[in-house]
């Protein structure tokens, strides 16, 4: 009598086969960190910058001991390429109020031309433009230039030409802001705003002065030199 038992055939997986099957999970793994690694890539590669030129401060020489106007402007652009809202312009660290910003962004206004210019002080209100525009306070900038269609002079707006009464480069509105100022990415805008009073004065003409300007976390102040103006 036989005493081994017998055994049974079994079938196994082939060489070959599970060769195919390891180099398809490789394949499939591979793509997969690649994807993840893309979309990563695709994330972080978005990121928010504004950029700010031509600042200016200028303080009036001849206000009143009692009150002196202060005026700055600066020129903003969207550099990132996400949309973005300025929030803040500090000076000397003091943030001025939203109702203290005039800007124009619209861009059959604000030209490359425009956005590259040596930005202007109409000086403030006199009695004789307060009486020829009702209802303009003491201390706004003064219109100048030939108006823009759609924007009279009022205590909320003045318009502006950088390059003079007679040119054909078209004239800015500076309309009072409520609420931070929204560019898409590329978009440009020109800001003015009164500083508050007590931040600087006449004696301060001629000193440096910090200026910020941020779209959330976005931005760093710059250093510029006060101007006096009259």
């Amino acid at each position: 009598m036989n005493m081994f038992l017998r055994t049974k055939n079994r079938k196994a997986i082939s060489a070959v086969l599970t060769t195919l099957i390891i180099l398809v999970a490789s394949v499939v793994l591979g793509t997969g960190v690649v994807l993840y690694g893309t979309s990563l890539f695709q994330t972080g590669a978005q990121s928010s910058g504004v950029t700010a030129q031509g600042a200016h401060v200028w303080v009036n020489s001849t206000s009143g001991t009692s009150q002196t106007y202060v005026w700055g402007a600066a020129e903003i652009r969207n550099s990132g390429d996400k949309i973005l809202s300025v929030d803040q312009i500090n000076v000397r660290g003091t943030q001025i109020p939203y109702a203290n910003w005039y800007y124009d962004s619209n861009p059959t206004r604000v030209t490359v031309a425009n956005f590259q210019s040596q930005l202007n002080y109409t000086g403030t209100a006199t009695t004789a433009y307060i009486t020829a525009n009702a209802g303009v306070k003491p201390g706004m900038m003064q219109s100048y230039g030939v108006q823009p269609a759609g924007c009279p002079t009022n205590p909320t707006q003045f318009y502006l030409n950088e390059f003079g009464a007679a040119s054909i480069t078209p004239s800015m509105c500076f309309t009072q802001a409520s609420g931070p100022i929204s560019l898409k990415p590329g978009d440009k805008a020109v800001v003015y705003f009164q500083v508050p009073v007590g931040i600087l004065s006449t004696v301060d003409a001629g000193s440096q002065s910090s200026v910020a300007i941020y779209a959330g976390n976005v931005g760093a102040p710059q250093s510029i030199t006060v101007e006096s103006k009259s």
